[in-house]
């Protein structure tokens, strides 16, 4: 069966969730928006699951409209995983749309962020660095929800220029 996708848009204000088709992530694609493949399956195919182009490294600023445009599709979300070094003022935990969600610092780089829903769900997001251009991070978040994509959050950065 074949996968979904989802465009989250990360305003904290509004966060707006649109479906898109295979190619609409090359519809305008900015600062703030998550493109997410939502399986249907229960073998997920490819390594990442979606990708993020947040605005800015403050966290505090950019997590809660992720989790909430996230939300939407997944339900509650309970963890964060993300590089430590990468984000400003990295809390031990955030609560967004009244509910606690755990962050997880590590040092895997900042290529990625580690989404859990529940006790066990994981999703694994690329994120476009905030000072990529609008055509090499649509590049990035096309090629990170591709089906069946084996490429790994650096290589995609690197091949694209978003790096």
């Amino acid at each position: 069966m074949a996968g979904k996708q989802a465009s989250a848009m990360a305003d904290p204000s509004s966060p707006r969730v649109t479906r898109l088709l295979p190619d609409a992530v090359h519809q305008a694609v900015r600062p703030g928006t998550a493109v997410v493949r939502l399986e249907t399956t229960h073998e997920r195919q490819g390594v990442l699951d979606g990708a993020w182009w947040p605005r800015s490294r403050d966290i505090a600023a950019e997590l809660p409209g992720l989790v909430s445009a996230l939300t939407e599709y997944l339900g509650p979300i309970t963890r964060v995983g993300l590089d430590a070094r990468a984000w400003e003022g990295l809390p031990t935990r955030m609560t967004i749309d009244d509910r606690v969600v755990h962050i997880d610092s590590f040092a895997a780089g900042d290529d990625t962020v580690l989404i859990t829903r529940g006790e066990q769900d994981l999703f694994s997001l690329l994120v476009v660095p905030s000072h990529a251009t609008p055509d090499a991070a649509r590049a990035a978040m096309a090629e990170a929800v591709r089906a069946g994509s084996v490429m790994r959050a650096e290589r995609i950065l690197l091949d694209t220029g978003s790096a």
